[in-house]
């Protein structure tokens, strides 16, 4: 039945007058016009049948899995591979008098039918990755990374293939004698191998995640991670420049992950205020006094007075001189203002830590820090707390005769 069909046009032209050699050169582009119209007939009806087989069917489920196969042309990939089957079983048949001819013609059907191969693996490996970022628990992890990775050994298996259907050898064979070439393959695909294994200890330890805010001072990055892949992660920095930094950076340098902050109760805010060492003094009477005026501090200075009045009393305390005995001191007082200012503010948190607290003097005076956490995180509403709260305590340094240290500028030495 074969070699009639494939002798079926050159009868006909043997009958015109036609010599025997162009006879069968006729014969052979005859059947080939024929098959390659047969084959895009195939493929179109194919086509057609199965995408819309497949988009009844996802109408008919609530899952978008076979929706996200549709956007990723899973269906019209697979109707290729019919054709192309149907094209490799007539070549035997429209070149039976030229095998010539017909031995490349097949090998290159076969390599394109490896890539037509790894091209559905391609669709359906990106409607798996698609399918993940859609699930809350891992949409902030690294499914790029692991695709690429599934892709990369997909063309190099496909690489062998075709390499072995050129060489006519078996895969098998083909591969065992390229295993002598590991070492050049290591070489090449160094940075690859890399951050394969640096996505994995990066997702098995949760370093990072998409969303995270990170800090890379090395590499210059301040901003939201966007995306995690094989090679690179890329980072959205705050004035919307992009930084890529290698994967296994990620594991090989140090870098700041803000997500703890994120996920806690507050964002932290330590900063001080640097006291001119001068102007730190004792309190008199009068100044007690009239630091009484001061709402926030006046029982606590009454307090303190009755009590400090008390033992200097006891203990025969000569107060002619402010030295002996107990006393208040203006850097003392503010820093309890400080710390009650804080507890009575409605923007700081006040089960986290609070504290105003005095660190050694420098040459640049005494620093006293805030040391507080806010509890609006968010960073636009955290600068404007902070700014809030010490726009309010350099307002008041001077209401208990205190200086903040400042370093002379050329009006300094003309005044």
């Amino acid at each position: 039945m074969q070699e009639q069909i494939a002798c079926f046009f050159y009868d006909y032209y043997e009958v015109f007058g036609f010599n025997e050699t162009a006879a069968k050169y006729l014969n052979m582009f005859t059947l080939l016009i024929i098959a390659l119209c047969v084959i895009y007939f195939v493929d179109k009806i194919i086509t057609k049948t199965l995408r819309v087989a497949s988009v009844r069917i996802a109408e008919h489920t609530k899952s978008p899995f076979d929706d996200l196969l549709l956007a990723n042309k899973v269906p019209r990939n697979v109707a290729h591979i019919f054709p192309l089957i149907l094209a490799l079983n007539l070549l035997p048949i429209i070149f039976a008098d030229f095998g010539y001819i017909e031995s490349p013609v097949r090998k290159l059907l076969q390599v394109t039918f490896i890539v037509l191969v790894l091209w559905i693996v391609r669709s359906v490996l990106h409607t798996i990755e698609d399918f993940l970022k859609t699930l809350p628990s891992l949409r902030d992890k690294p499914i790029d990374s692991y695709i690429q990775v599934f892709m990369i050994f997909a063309w190099i298996v496909g690489a062998f293939a075709a390499i072995a259907v050129f060489t006519n050898l078996s895969i098998i064979k083909f591969i065992t004698g390229f295993g002598a070439a590991s070492a050049i393959i290591l070489l090449i695909f160094k940075d690859t191998i890399l951050g394969f294994v640096a996505s994995i200890q990066v997702s098995i330890n949760d370093m990072v995640r998409i969303g995270d805010w990170i800090t890379f001072e090395k590499y210059g990055a301040d901003g939201d991670v966007t995306e995690i892949n094989l090679a690179t992660v890329k980072v959205q920095n705050f004035d919307n420049t992009i930084t890529t930094i290698p994967t296994y950076a990620m594991i090989s340098d140090s870098f700041k992950n803000w997500r703890g902050m994120t996920n806690s109760d507050g964002r932290r805010i330590k900063r001080h205020l640097m006291i001119k060492q001068d102007s730190i003094k004792y309190l008199t009477t009068e100044d007690i006094e009239r630091l009484k005026n001061v709402q926030l501090i006046s029982s606590y200075l009454s307090g303190m007075q009755e009590k400090i009045d008390k033992y200097n009393t006891e203990n025969n305390i000569d107060k002619t001189l402010l030295l002996n005995g107990r006393n208040l001191t203006n850097i003392g007082v503010f820093r309890k203002y400080i710390q009650t200012y804080l507890e009575n503010h409605s923007a700081i948190n006040k089960e986290m830590l609070l504290m105003a607290r005095q660190l050694q003097p420098t040459t640049q005076g005494v620093p006293l820090e805030i040391y507080a956490f806010s509890k609006d995180k968010r960073w636009e509403n955290y600068e404007y707390v902070m700014s809030d709260l010490f726009d309010h305590f350099l307002a008041a340094v001077p209401f208990f005769e205190l200086e903040i240290f400042e370093l002379p500028s050329s009006k300094s030495f003309q005044a």
